[in-house]
């Protein structure tokens, strides 16, 4: 009989989309046992967000994440999410940085390698295919899917040839978005499978809903593997449930073999991992066919909320949506995948919350415009490319053909620091952030984000999140979703109340806050350590950051427009420009400094 296998993702992909990629080590250790108990295809257990996520939330070192999962998983394939030349992080890198990657990947215990590029440009793809087979592990090529009038069967089928030339082991349709519909998912396998002699797998989120039977219509005609998740960690922007699949399989005499009973004690055990960390659910876990018009990815959409909650604007999320298709037709139409969705996305915030389309314009978005990403899939807006490149030359050939060997440098650089090459890659991908873990781990001071709400910075006692308010004889149910950043003025706050949402702006007349959070301590007042933006000659930032570069000094003289600083905005980096020509008379930041809007971060005269 012939028997289509499956790809959990309960270990990766799933936990990205609904938990914003914070499950650690320690809760996935435990059900190994029996998830290489059930005979899948493949985990799908690293790569994507997850090596960002262990280095910057919960201080675990990834690659010791890789080696526990090996080991507790003997008899099941491991899989990564490798995004070509830009591997994890959201440059591309040196051909000899990524050569190294997938050697020490698959030599801690990777077996299959899902490649992929954001644009579909398979030229980036080469080196880590060759890397992956070098080593004696499966390449997967991977179409990312997308619709846009770009777009179209035949243009995958194409793409599907030449990953079969790259000598690719199998090919993968990833539908990020969950933008597939059935019928288009039985044209799109049926030419595959007639163009390329190659296994077909399918990832497809359930977030449109229509995922189930996206999978039906693939195996039908033809596809050989599909993607699923546990089922209590399925559904909404994650992928559809494995037992249901595993049901309708064996119906269509397609059975895998599993066994269910095993799947539904997998399942419970991860219940009671989602309850762990059900903070960092996004506020709608459903079916959400808006997808089709924004076309934001599962995973993209847990983090965009969970970041725009955190800066204190998840009020402006559905304008966000509204943005991202706009910024993406003035980018060619790329796919929404890491890096292009968060490209795209951090710029469509950036948008809506200074009000003005491309007042400041990411560092990544001048990258991407320049074809330092790759060729898009159709023209880039030429108005908004000579306003973010000016006249420096466009990128034609492959990216990293320009990228000299980097390796050696960055050994150099991170020295002593590193204590194994793992260690060294791990510098290379994140500089910053990776630096930092592994000064922490040197100092033995790494500490993990807290699963529960955190204190205040100043050790004050949280305030409940949802409680009722009995006012007037009458009963109020509310619950806090969100909070702006605190200014010396007001702070807004993102309430729901007897389920309607709601917004409060506190205007803050006197304020105290108990040291410690302790009974009997002394009140402290607050104090900025910066002052509040007050004239023209200030700058400061339409949404909160991190500096990463301060690129002025006082009695520097600076004409309007000139870079001053370069922050880090959700995971981009952006140059602050001066607002007016003059002499820099007082910078209030250094590298490193968390920065919120309305305060002065440097001012000219």
């Amino acid at each position: 009989m012939t028997r289509v296998q499956i790809t959990e993702l309960a270990l990766r992909d799933a936990h990205q989309c609904l938990l914003a990629t914070r499950v650690r080590t320690e809760d996935m250790l435990p059900v190994c046992p029996k998830l290489d108990q059930v005979g899948f295809w493949s985990l799908e257990c690293w790569g994507g967000a997850t090596f960002d996520a262990c280095l910057r939330y919960l201080k675990e070192d990834p690659w010791q994440r890789l080696q526990q999962l090996r080991q507790a998983l003997p008899n099941t394939r491991l899989q990564m999410l490798l995004r070509g030349q830009n591997l994890l992080g959201y440059r591309h890198y040196a051909d000899d940085v990524v050569e190294a990657f997938v050697a020490r990947a698959a030599a801690n215990g990777v077996d299959v390698f899902r490649i992929f590029d954001a644009l579909n440009d398979l030229r980036n793809l080469e080196t880590a295919v060759a890397a992956a087979k070098r080593a004696g592990k499966h390449a997967q090529g991977t179409l990312c899917y997308t619709v846009s009038p770009v777009h179209s069967v035949e243009t995958f089928v194409e793409q599907a040839r030449e990953l079969a030339r790259m000598d690719c082991d199998s090919i993968a349709i990833k539908d990020m978005a969950g933008l597939l519909t059935p019928q288009v998912t039985a044209e799109l396998v049926r030419a595959i499978k007639a163009a390329v002699k190659l296994p077909l797998h399918l990832h497809s989120h359930a977030t449109s809903g229509l995922a189930e039977m996206c999978h039906l219509k693939a195996v039908e005609n033809g596809c050989d593997y599909i993607d699923t998740a546990i089922s209590s960690l399925a559904g909404g922007p994650s992928h559809p449930p494995t037992e249901s699949l595993v049901v309708a399989l064996r119906d269509l005499g397609l059975d895998p073999g599993y066994d269910l009973r095993l799947l539904e004690e997998i399942a419970a055990y991860f219940w009671e991992v989602r309850r762990k960390y059900r903070r960092f659910e996004p506020e709608y876990v459903g079916p959400d066919p808006r997808v089709h018009i924004h076309q934001v990815p599962g995973g993209m959409i847990s983090n965009l909320y969970q970041q725009l909650k955190e800066q204190g604007a998840l009020d402006r999320l559905e304008q966000v949506l509204e943005e991202i298709p706009r910024v993406r037709e003035d980018l060619g139409y790329p796919p929404l995948v890491t890096p292009t969705s968060q490209i795209v996305g951090t710029q469509a915030v950036i948008n809506v919350i200074a009000g003005q389309r491309y007042k400041t314009i990411t560092n990544e978005v001048k990258r991407y415009l320049q074809g330092g990403y790759g060729r898009p899939p159709a023209p880039v807006n030429p108005v908004l490319q000579r306003q973010a490149i000016g006249t420096e030359e466009i990128i034609e050939c492959r990216p990293a053909d320009r990228i000299p060997p980097e390796l050696e440098n960055l050994r150099h650089e991170i020295g002593e620091l590193a204590e194994s090459e793992e260690d060294v890659l791990t510098y290379a991908l994140f500089p910053d952030v990776g630096r930092q873990f592994l000064e922490q781990r040197a100092a033995g001071t790494l500490k993990p984000e807290p699963v529960e709400p955190p204190e205040t910075e100043t050790g004050a006692r949280t305030a409940p999140t949802e409680f009722n308010i009995h006012l007037h004889g009458e009963t109020y149910h509310v619950r806090v979703t969100g909070t702006g950043p605190r200014h010396q003025a007001e702070r807004h706050f993102y309430l729901v109340v007897d389920g309607v949402p709601e917004e409060a702006v506190i205007e803050t007349l006197d304020e105290v806050v108990l040291g410690g959070g302790t009974e009997g301590a002394v009140p402290r007042r607050l104090s900025s350590k910066r002052p509040p933006a007050a004239g023209e000659g200030d700058v400061t930032l339409s949404m909160p950051g991190n500096i990463v570069e301060v690129l002025v000094e006082e009695g520097d003289t600076v004409k309007a427009g000139d870079p001053v600083l370069v922050v880090e905005t959700m995971k981009m980096e952006t140059e602050v420009q001066a607002p007016i020509s003059g002499k820099v008379t007082a910078v209030y930041v250094n590298k490193g400094d968390a920065v919120t809007p309305k305060e002065a971060l440097i001012h000219i005269e």
